[in-house]
């Protein structure tokens, strides 16, 4: 089943009805659906689509020359001699007919040969410029596709005509995995498995989240039982030490210095394997609304939703939920599961937020958009807003309170809100948003008259 995609099969099919040579750059974590986006692009067109493996350099380039020789010719002949042989017969051979080539997993045959980026770079340059083909590279390297592949000392600096990340899904395109639950129970299935469509495809979208967590998270065999090891053992080494950052970060401690006090290690080592979290798409750094990204107040998260789920539940506790069976397990987790769905239900309003202003359905555009905590001078305390969006001249927000609790939004919630208001004196013009799975009291209701309010639960978070 492909579900989503749209805007990034629109790409490439531009790419492709162009008439002139096209190269893009095609990457994204792993899990992301990469490949299944090119196999589903390459149905519509005919297609030379070679899938890199972990093998030396020769047998890479043989299984390369069997997939080019059997598209051109119907037969495989024999290798070719090197990687320059086996451009410059595709660019023999390419006439006025589009020449498709989709290289998946680049990253494996230019790490073992990486002379192999400097002879596409003189083929491109020399040959294939000229020539009706569109070339894709694809990779699951991000550090790799973005300085080796496209950066300023690579040889294919400046060649491709186009680069892509592959994103995760948003949740509205997420609950289309599972088109029977209920919203409450898309947004909680989002909530554990993010936009990750490996992951969302593994629940069975005819029995509960409940049972899905029992069967598919936390059954011995089961995919996701140990995916977060088996990914991180494919990128990096030491996997214990991220092991340690992620737990902590998933049971809230995000600021770089109590990260590494929590884990016991020196603070510069753990800012380095941080980086390397970032630049897996693993984690983020997020500053106040309005502040700049070097900002002191930054603190770090984990942005695949599947990871903090796992590291929260699965991984800290492992030992004790062996003891007790899954059926406890779930259970605990399940009335639980109300308080971690706090900070992922802020960002499916973000989301949300995002969404009506591309179609102007805002008060106005925000310049700025995020969470915001600080310190509150009115109270005298610190305080936040879940969300704030403030428009350029900051004199215009959007004020949003975010409640994914059983209980309904009351007249104290509404109070806070209101308190919240104090810190930006500046902002004249103001829109308060109340996203609320439970929506609210009468006397919420009441409190707000008078105030540009709008309601929010979780039916009009699927609205049309």
């Amino acid at each position: 089943m492909f579900i989503g995609r749209e805007e990034d099969l629109s790409l490439l099919e531009r790419l492709y009805n162009s008439p002139k040579f096209e190269f893009l750059v095609l990457y994204g974590r792993r899990r992301i659906g990469k490949t299944f986006l090119l196999q589903e692009f390459a149905k519509q067109h005919k297609c030379i689509f070679f899938s890199a493996m972990e093998k030396n350099d020769p047998m890479n380039l043989k299984d390369f020359s069997e997939t080019v020789q059997l598209y051109f010719e119907g037969s495989f002949i024999s290798p070719f001699s090197d990687w320059k042989a086996a451009f410059e017969y595709i660019g023999k051979k390419t006439q006025d007919e589009k020449t498709l080539l989709i290289i998946d997993e680049f990253p494996f045959i230019a790490e073992e040969n990486p002379s192999v980026k400097s002879i596409l770079q003189h083929q491109i340059d020399k040959n294939w410029m000229n020539k009706n083909i569109m070339l894709v590279l694809c990779g699951s390297n991000i550090s790799y596709m973005e300085k080796d592949v496209m950066g300023e000392r690579s040889p294919l600096y400046g060649r491709s005509t186009a680069q892509w990340e592959v994103q995760k899904f948003d949740y509205l395109t997420a609950s289309k995995f599972f088109p029977e639950y209920s919203e409450n129970d898309k947004l909680i299935a989002y909530g554990i498995l993010g936009g990750i469509p490996r992951y969302l495809a593994e629940f069975n979208p005819k029995v509960s989240v409940k049972e899905n967590i029992r069967q598919k998270i936390l059954m011995p065999g089961s995919f996701l039982k140990e995916e977060p090891l088996v990914l991180l053992r494919m990128e990096v080494r030491d996997t214990h030490i991220y092991n340690s950052i992620l737990q902590v970060i998933a049971n809230g401690t995000n600021r770089s210095s109590e990260i590494a006090a929590a884990i016991h290690e020196e603070q510069s080592k753990v800012n380095k394997y941080m980086q390397t979290l970032l630049n897996l798409r693993l984690i983020s750094k997020v500053v106040p609304c309005g502040e700049k990204t070097e900002s002191k107040k930054g603190i770090y998260k984990i942005s695949d939703n599947f990871f903090n789920f796992w590291y929260r539940y699965e991984f800290a506790n492992r030992n004790y939920y062996n003891f007790i069976g899954e059926d406890a397990a779930v259970k605990e987790i399940m009335e639980n599961i109300n308080d971690y769905m706090g900070i992922v239900f802020e960002n499916i309003c973000q989301q949300y937020i995002v969404k009506e202003a591309k179609i102007n359905k805002l008060p106005f555009i925000p310049y700025s958009l995020g969470k915001w905590w600080g310190n509150n001078p009115a109270l005298k305390a610190q305080d936040d807003v879940d969300i704030l969006a403030l428009n350029k001249n900051k004199d215009k927000g959007i004020f949003c309170e975010c409640k994914f609790t059983n209980k309904k939004f009351d007249e104290k919630d509404f109070e806070d809100v209101l308190d919240s208001l104090k810190v930006f004196p500046s902002v004249k013009e103001f829109y308060i948003y109340i996203f609320s799975k439970s929506g609210w009291t009468k006397g919420a209701e009441q409190s707000a008259a008078g105030y540009k309010v709008k309601l929010i639960t979780d039916k009009e978070l699927f609205a049309k």
